[in-house]
């Protein structure tokens, strides 16, 4: 049982703090990766509550696909090495 509680803590404080940089960051980029170690970590929250299918869903759908668009979205508007 307390280890539960310290996975808990401990995820809990990496959701917190990956959300808050998302925020708080400046750069796009380390904020999408940022914005991806949240959404991970919230899978796993589901996976303690034991709803598997919901954390599958969460990888999926909101790191496999919203991520990848982020991603693309920020490299296709980067100002590096576009020809002046």
């Amino acid at each position: 049982m307390p280890y539960e509680t310290i996975a808990f803590a401990l995820f809990a404080l990496v959701t917190i703090a990956s959300s808050l940089g998302v925020v708080l960051v400046r750069d796009v980029w380390h904020s999408a990766l940022l914005l991806g170690a949240a959404l991970l970590s919230v899978a796993i929250h589901y996976v303690m509550l034991q709803a598997e299918f919901l954390a599958a869903m969460q990888i999926l759908v909101y790191v496999g696909g919203v991520l990848v668009l982020i991603t693309f979205a920020v490299m296709l508007t980067s100002e590096r090495g576009v020809a002046q």
